[in-house]
């Protein structure tokens, strides 16, 4: 007997046929002995549809309140989903986050697990019950209010409860079938993974890749959950997260990402002394505005130079604002806006012993006439910053200088 915990998401409970199809794969973990907990998103769109009515509501909404609102779709999928299983012949019973509890801090829209109380889970599992967990919510004790933990929540809430309850793995149920190379919608040559690290699949899930959430897999690595990646509408085996020395031989390169929300911003002429860097991203800072790739030309006077970093494109209006407010007092001359941008990376726990990664990178991106803007680099990623319109030609171009696609 293994202890399961299954995820499902709002595409995979849109309606109650899908939600009776879930049932039935809940079921045939149950009949194969397996003691299981089933987390689940609200239907598709439909937290959407809350957020707008708390919007339209408040236009600057008391999050408690926001929490209280938004979270209720999670509600109605979990007591639908244990109300068909009981139907089926399942023992099965919802709950609410509050309810088990899971306790959370107190940063309403985006609150992180502080612990999972699972006695009485541990008690109920026992007995052969199934527990259908709404998702996305937690407790904040001190005032005894339904917190939510930020869009994608849901992962989180699975992965969590997988830590908390020693289970075998968590399986995340989707509408994709697995892990791939790159984005198969674009690369028609990607191929799924069977294994991918969680270090990798961080980096992935940070840098485009939309199949996990980038909190659930920190949560997953930082508490050793094997994670499965898996489609609500076949059977075909997903993709497992795991440890690096689960997987014998580890490609150099396992994935070819992108992300389309970069914004460039290029400040002219600013002045090359101590301090000035300081001057520019403390102020963005304060204004949670998040920087990413950041490059700066070399002076050829030692007294002006360029500088250019990359912001998400909702933020781009947000910091050329305050950037050219503050003109006078920063000194630059000229400020210049690019969102026709892309972030293209390669990445792969494989570079820690292979040399020429970011050459072959390079090269590949020149030979296409495809110019490099911004570059930044980890341990396991190389990230290049170009015109949005090379983004199909340099995925393509890519995934197959490494050696990633399907035969």
């Amino acid at each position: 007997m293994a202890r399961i915990v299954m995820k499902f998401g709002g595409t995979s409970v849109a309606d109650l046929e899908h939600i009776r199809n879930v049932a039935r794969r809940v079921r045939r973990e149950v009949e194969a002995g397996h003691q299981v907990v089933v987390t689940v998103s609200a239907m598709a769109g439909e937290t959407n549809k809350l957020v707008g009515w708390v919007k339209d509501a408040a236009a600057l909404a008391d999050l408690r309140e926001y929490d209280a609102v938004v979270s209720s779709g999670e509600n109605v999928t979990a007591g639908l989903l244990a109300l068909v299983l009981q139907a089926d012949g399942v023992a099965a019973r919802s709950w609410q986050g509050w309810q088990i509890p899971v306790v959370t801090d107190a940063a309403h829209g985006s609150a992180r697990i502080q612990r999972i109380e699972t006695d009485e889970l541990e008690r109920r599992l026992a007995e052969g019950q199934v527990a259908v967990i709404a998702g996305f919510q937690g407790l904040e004790p001190e005032r005894n209010r339904i917190t939510t933990l930020g869009r994608g929540g849901t992962d989180t809430s699975g992965v969590a409860l997988a830590a908390a309850l020693g289970a075998e793995r968590c399986d995340i149920y989707t509408d994709v079938d697995g892990v791939y190379t790159s984005d198969p919608r674009i690369v028609a040559k990607a191929r799924k993974l069977e294994k991918v690290t969680y270090e990798e699949m961080l980096e992935m899930a940070s840098l485009g890749a939309k199949v996990l959430q980038t909190r659930s897999v920190e949560m997953a690595m930082k508490h050793r959950v094997r994670v499965q990646v898996r489609s609500s509408f076949s059977d075909a085996p997903g993709t497992l997260v795991v440890d690096e020395d689960e997987i014998l031989e580890q490609a150099v390169v396992s994935g070819v990402t992108y992300s389309r929300d970069e914004a460039k911003i290029t400040l002219m002429g600013v002045p090359d002394r101590p301090g000035f860097a300081a001057s520019i991203f403390g102020p963005l800072a304060e204004a949670a505005i998040n920087v990413d790739m950041i490059v700066q030309s070399v002076s050829g006077d030692g007294e002006r130079t360029d500088m250019t970093f990359t912001v998400t494109k909702h933020d781009l209006a947000r910091a050329v604002e305050l950037l050219s407010g503050r003109q006078a007092d920063l000194a630059f001359g000229e400020l210049r806006q690019d969102s026709d941008v892309v972030k293209v990376s390669v990445i792969g726990v494989g570079m820690r012993s292979h040399a020429g990664v970011a050459q072959k990178m390079f090269k590949t991106l020149a030979d296409k006439g495809i110019n490099i803007q911004v570059i930044s680099t980890s341990e396991i990623k190389v990230s290049v910053l170009i015109s949005e319109a090379y983004t199909e030609l340099a995925l393509r171009s890519l995934h197959t200088a490494y050696g990633l696609d399907a035969v």
